[in-house]
């Protein structure tokens, strides 16, 4: 296990965390760009579509797919879920 790989999908990881924690949090989506996480979700979909033929590890699948469903997660709490009125 590379030290600067596990340091940077943990970095990733915290970031997404705390992107869902602050529009949870707010229930507004101001100042993120849905349009930009649906263009992360597409790339994810591609760069990670050896899934379905390749196994590299137990920890690449995993953070593969937390990494895919986050982000499809944060286009759904943007696109699907209403805001609150202000």
């Amino acid at each position: 296990m590379n030290v600067f790989r596990l340091c940077g999908d943990m970095l990733h990881l915290m970031s997404i965390m705390l992107l869902v924690f602050k529009l949870h949090k707010s229930k507004s989506c101001v100042g993120v760009s849905c349009r930009m996480q649906e263009l992360y979700a597409l790339v994810f979909i591609f760069r990670y579509f050896d899934l379905l033929w390749s196994f590299i590890s137990v920890y690449n699948t995993v953070m593969k797919l937390v990494f895919l469903t986050s982000t499809i997660y944060l286009v759904y709490l943007m696109r699907m879920k209403p805001p609150i009125s202000q």
